[in-house]
């Protein structure tokens, strides 16, 4: 039997696995998601039907060797274990705070999370036993090439900007592609996404220069325009294998501002918010500027809020045809798999 605590933030699920799973081995949480990688089971068994689907995330909650964290989480979404993600974050600060399984504190909750891509701070505001917001500051962000060139079948040359905020990003004008960002484009905006991901992926190679394991695009960005510090610009994100994440995406949120801060459009101390194309709201600012291996980068928060939606006991009967589920393209779009 497998707990679930229901969250969403911002209007992408992102469920908390708090008990039932033992912690993977591994010495840092990122050891820790590469053997839960290997064997994969817990992902397909929660994320694909008929006990998820493809628009679901879930956070495995382990222990941090760290002893200046409170806990550690895994990120394990549709296709893929990403280093990184802002959304779920809010979702697991969220539902560790309500839950009590880390006391709260008011009017402000501090607490240290250690992602496979490294440390989250994470700071929540809470009321009246609601924890209201959550302020992450996230891992150093930073752009790896801006205007970049790439061919994609059927649209042609496409100039993408592939920039890190906890995964990599090709970051894409969407006007330049037709798109208004509303909410009756997301079949086409998903459909186009996935196109631009597999192309950038192939032709435009990408390692994070402090660990190499972490490479290649494995997202996409459509970008409104421009705006100005401290207004709002709707974006949407396109999750693998294709189709629109719900939310305003965090880590979407701080490529995007590296890729600004790299054009000099934004500096340390700016801030900006991203909306989502059902119109929710992350607002991100940038704290300082820094390096990571020697590349100019940013350190970017994100502040966002979380709902918890239900408590979940999942079971598997030994006699199901189905133990670790199953995936059908009419929804789950291409392979169950990212390479």
């Amino acid at each position: 039997m497998i707990t679930l605590i229901g969250c969403h933030a911002g209007g992408e699920v992102g469920n908390v696995v708090v008990g039932g799973v033992l912690p993977p081995p591994g010495d840092t949480v990122f050891q820790q998601m590469r053997a839960l990688q290997r064997d994969d089971s817990l992902r397909r068994l929660l994320l694909r039907e008929p006990r998820g689907s493809v628009t679901t995330h879930a956070n495995l909650v382990v222990p941090s060797a760290r002893k200046d964290c409170t806990a550690g989480f895994i990120v394990m979404e549709p296709t893929e274990y990403p280093p990184m993600s802002g959304s779920n974050a809010i979702c697991v600060v969220t539902a560790l705070l309500e839950t009590g399984m880390v006391e709260m504190q008011e009017p402000e909750t501090y607490l240290m999370l250690e992602a496979p891509a490294g440390v989250v701070e994470a700071r929540a505001r809470c009321r009246d036993g609601r924890c209201e917001s959550v302020e992450l500051t996230n891992v150093p962000s930073f752009v790896d090439r801006i205007d970049a060139e790439v061919d994609v079948p059927g649209l042609g040359t496409v100039n993408v900007d592939v920039a890190f905020g906890g995964m990599w990003y090709a970051i894409v004008d969407a006007a330049s592609l037709g798109f208004a960002l509303e909410p009756s484009e997301a079949r086409e905006i998903s459909h186009v996404g996935e196109q631009i991901r597999a192309a950038a992926r192939a032709q435009l190679p990408c390692v994070h220069p402090e660990n190499p394991e972490i490479a290649g695009v494995s997202i996409v960005e459509l970008a409104g325009p421009w705006r100005g510090v401290g207004t709002v610009s709707a974006n949407a994100v396109v999750v693998s294998p294709g189709r629109l994440d719900r939310s305003p995406t965090g880590t979407g949120l701080c490529a995007r501002m590296a890729a600004l801060h790299a054009r000099g459009l934004m500096h340390a101390g700016d801030s900006m918010t991203h909306a989502s194309v059902l119109g929710t709201t992350f607002e991100g600012r940038i704290v300082s500027e820094t390096t990571v291996g020697g590349r100019p980068a940013i350190l970017p928060t994100v502040r966002g809020s979380a709902w918890l939606t239900g408590i979940t006991q999942v079971l598997v009967d030994p006699t199901d045809p189905f133990p670790e589920g199953y995936v059908l393209p009419d929804t789950w779009p291409g392979a169950d798999t990212q390479s």
